[in-house]
């Protein structure tokens, strides 16, 4: 069975004495120094001589170059993942550094001279801070891909802890699982659906169906979003007794007739490009090349007459109501 952590499994002594640093402060940096912080450690921040120095300073913490970080005993670095491994920093041989994705060690894109763990949050940067404030914490994937001094997981367990990420539990990975699971979700599930939400505005609106209320339906009514936190909170049976008799046959009569298609052999193709490095090295040479691709695809996927559209229609529709 797969281990699960939690608060009880961490000591935040295995901590004392050592000097934390918080490599960025954008949305995850900003979250964790903040929690780190309450939570009694020793945090620094390592960035960029820009405005978001200037923030970290404002909020209290001592800020410097990100060379500099190397001279900590625990790093955490809070910034994209394409970026870690140009990041200027030498640790020392007893240092831990910590990753909150799996990515850059899955893919053998550092490989630092000491102890590598990872704290993965499944929360939004800035919800880290939120749930933290909370006190209901969030879910995260812990897993340590390098142990040289035989307290990888002691430290990393304790930056779990305060960081608020043991509370709803961590699921015990390595790096690879969590990366290639947060990838898949990314390039294999989400195309899934963005095509199979396409389809069915196409289709509705083939039929008839006004557009206003077509996307109502999916997104502007909140009823999707609500139905996914009651499978959150209680799981699909659970959920289930809160359709209509009529809801309940219509989904579970017709659920079968989508077997014929063969989406897994789609996900299989592009699953295999993460698994291989296929996409990392596509990655890296985009990074390279100044994002082109990136920029193409932003251009044409959200252009300024979608945005226009978007804005309009929360405007007329939802709470955003112009009154």
């Amino acid at each position: 069975m797969t281990k699960i952590y939690y608060e009880s499994d961490a000591d935040l002594s295995a901590l004392d004495g050592q000097r934390v640093a918080v490599v960025g402060y954008g949305n995850q940096g900003r979250s964790w120094a903040l929690n780190l912080r309450d939570s009694g450690l020793a945090v620094e921040v390592f960035t960029r001589a820009d405005d978001s120095r200037d923030h970290a300073e404002a909020e209290g913490f001592a800020a410097h170059e990100i060379e500099a970080a190397g001279e900590c005993d625990v790093i955490c670095t809070l910034v994209p993942d394409d970026v870690i491994p140009g990041l200027p920093i030498t640790p020392k041989p007893d240092a831990l550094w910590v990753l909150a994705s799996g990515y850059v060690a899955a893919f053998d894109r550092i490989d630092p001279d000491c102890d590598v763990g990872m704290v993965a949050p499944r929360m939004l940067g800035r919800e880290v801070r939120e749930c933290y404030t909370e006190g209901v914490g969030f879910i995260t994937a812990l897993g340590i891909h390098k142990d040289n001094t035989g307290t990888a997981l002691a430290r990393t367990l304790g930056i779990g802890h305060a960081v608020g990420g043991l509370r709803q539990g961590a699921i015990e990975m390595t790096p690879r699982q969590e990366a290639v699971l947060d990838l898949a979700v990314e390039q294999v599930l989400a195309p899934a659906l963005g095509r199979v939400s396409r389809s069915f505005v196409e289709l509705m609106s083939q039929a008839g169906i006004p557009i206003e209320a077509i996307m109502t339906e999916l997104m502007l009514s909140g009823e999707v979003e609500r139905n996914y936190r009651l499978l959150r909170l209680e799981g699909y049976a659970g959920q289930m007794r809160y359709h209509s008799p009529t809801s309940q046959y219509g989904q579970m009569s017709r659920a079968g007739r989508y077997d014929g298609l063969d989406i897994p052999a789609v996900m299989r193709e592009l699953l295999a490009d993460i698994e291989s490095g296929k996409f990392a090295d596509e990655w890296d040479a985009e990074r390279d090349a100044g994002y082109p691709n990136l920029q193409r695809l932003r251009t044409e996927r959200l252009n300024p007459e979608i945005v226009a559209f978007e804005k309009d229609l929360r405007a007329r529709l939802g709470e955003g109501v112009r009154r």
